[in-house]
């Protein structure tokens, strides 16, 4: 495996041969213009086959084709776009304020300002005339530039024609796929673990394409009880002809809190490889990894903690993609900011192309506020190792977020009713509750005592989410009660009060109260 030194150093060695980027408006870009390794790597395989037949029949926008191809040409004079005119936006300048990423160190903040023209004038790569008109469904050249840098550098996937394009986000990115590569009319179902983020559900159950869960233990998806699934299925018995896609949540699962080992994603990408199944990766929380080596203090002082962060990540499906089954989708939601809605996919060419057709019929992108924004930050100001160095800091906040919840709940939750298990990475501690112990059990079922539960820990002030509301098999009855609570948003002094009240409610559901 290349260092991380080596790595940083090969794509400033890239830049520096490229020069200054220098584009004009709804300027074409893809990955192949600043990946810096693919020249000893194979082709992906074709998967046009798991394509539905929406997608197949999609065509590109001739106007977006047409800008791609000729605008970049020096002199041309454009009468046949409807571009507006940057003369008459009415933004001249912004400013931002950023930190140093080393946020716990006591270095000032960055003064950036943008302005409408800094591209023209030779000021930036990027500027407001830029971002704030129409662009290609792929996103911005600069903005896809660090996205290509950094997937390469984090993941590096195995096979040369990968791409990566932007997104409005997971969500968006999910629908999308799921759009491109399930057909309802042939029959089509997906896989996903037993339980899954209850947005992605309620995202796919509208277009017709059956799920079923595949069961799951402390690492997440079970390799061997999805195998047997399929090797058993039958399409009469189940209502759908026998799945070929999996959705998956590999790293702080929602809402479970799982983590895949590197041997559990080796055998998962095996099983998906026997039976031909293309992987959607939905992977938000990745960069939440909760190393043991972390004491939440801040940056060390040799400035080496990114550089441990960095060699201690678990390897993505992504990375192991020797075929070119994965489409794996990030995000800036968790680690950055949620309100940009923006994010990127990452697969085969052939498999970004036809994303590329929906995007540009779709949503087009993300927008250019958005873009700019976190180009300034991520590129401009704090470049790919002030990055890492924000991405580690961020685990050691949400490790030591998680352990205030832990101590609460070791403190507060009766210990002979509840159990749950230590996340290694995400936002979510997923609680058990033994509703075998409840003397009501015979006069309740398990969804009325978990809404019993619910309904106290609301009357006590509490909110968490019912275990019920991710179950992907949601029509069979309920047989195990669960609750996600999650160590993201509270005050950490005010999560201490939330798990006595939810203990409260627990006891209070089961007759036990103190």
């Amino acid at each position: 495996m290349e260092s991380y030194e080596a790595l940083l150093a090969r794509i400033q060695a890239k830049r520096v041969q490229d020069g200054r980027m220098s584009v004009g408006f709804a300027a074409y870009s893809d990955s192949d213009m600043f990946k810096t390794n693919t020249s000893t790597k194979p082709l992906a395989k074709d998967f046009s086959a798991h394509f539905s037949a929406e997608s197949s029949l999609r065509t590109h926008s001739v106007l977006k084709q047409a800008a791609a191809k000729h605008l970049k040409t020096p002199g041309l004079v454009s009468l046949g776009g409807g571009l507006p005119s940057s003369e008459y936006f009415p933004f001249s300048e912004i400013s931002l304020r950023i930190p140093d990423p080393s946020t716990d160190s006591c270095a000032p903040d960055h003064d950036v300002t943008i302005s409408k023209h800094d591209s023209r004038i030779g000021a930036s790569e990027y500027d407001l005339s830029l971002a704030l008109n129409y662009g290609q469904p792929m996103g911005s050249p600069q903005m896809l530039r660090w996205i290509t840098e950094h997937t390469e550098m984090l993941f590096n996937p195995p096979y040369a024609d990968w791409r990566a394009c932007q997104t409005v986000g997971n969500t968006g990115a999910l629908e999308q796929a799921i759009r491109l590569l399930c057909d309802r009319e042939r029959g089509d179902s997906i896989l996903m673990e037993e339980y899954s983020f209850s947005t992605a559900i309620e995202t796919i159950a509208p277009q017709g394409i059956k799920m079923f869960g595949v069961k799951m233990d402390a690492e997440g998806l079970l390799p061997d009880s999805m195998d047997q699934m399929l090797r058993n299925w039958d399409a009469k018995t189940r209502g759908a002809r026998k799945p070929h896609v999996l959705y998956t949540i590999p790293t702080g699962q929602n809402p479970t809190g799982t983590t895949m080992s590197l041997e559990r994603r080796q055998a998962v990408y095996a099983v998906c490889q026997e039976h031909d199944i293309f992987i959607i990766e939905d992977d938000p929380y990745y960069f939440l990894q909760m190393q043991d080596q972390f004491d939440g203090r801040g940056i060390d002082d040799d400035d080496k903690s990114a550089q441990k962060y960095f060699e201690n990540l678990v390897p993505t499906f992504l990375s192991l993609d020797t075929d070119g089954r994965v489409l794996r989708m990030d995000s800036f939601s968790k680690v950055v900011v949620p309100g940009a809605r923006l994010g990127w996919v990452t697969a085969s060419a052939q498999v970004i192309e036809r994303f590329l057709a929906h995007a540009e019929v779709a949503n087009q992108g993300p927008g250019g506020f958005s873009q700019l924004m976190l180009w300034k930050l991520l590129d401009e100001t704090w470049g790919h190792d002030g990055y890492m160095k924000w991405l580690c800091q961020m685990s050691k906040h949400y490790q030591r977020r998680r352990d205030v919840l832990l101590n609460a709940c070791e403190e507060f939750l009766p210990r002979d009713i509840v159990t749950w298990d230590v996340p290694q990475a995400g936002m979510f501690i997923w609680i058990k509750v033994q509703h075998q112990k409840c003397s009501n059990t015979i006069e309740s079922t398990a969804i009325e005592l978990e809404e019993k539960i619910f309904d106290h820990a609301i009357a006590n002030g509490v909110l968490c989410a019912r275990g019920s509301w991710f179950r992907v098999d949601s029509q069979k009855p309920l047989q195990e009660i669960f609750f996600r609570i999650t160590f993201a948003s509270a005050e950490e002094e005010t999560m201490k009060v939330a798990i006595q009240r939810l203990s409260a409610a627990i006891r209070q559901s089961f007759g036990t109260e103190k």
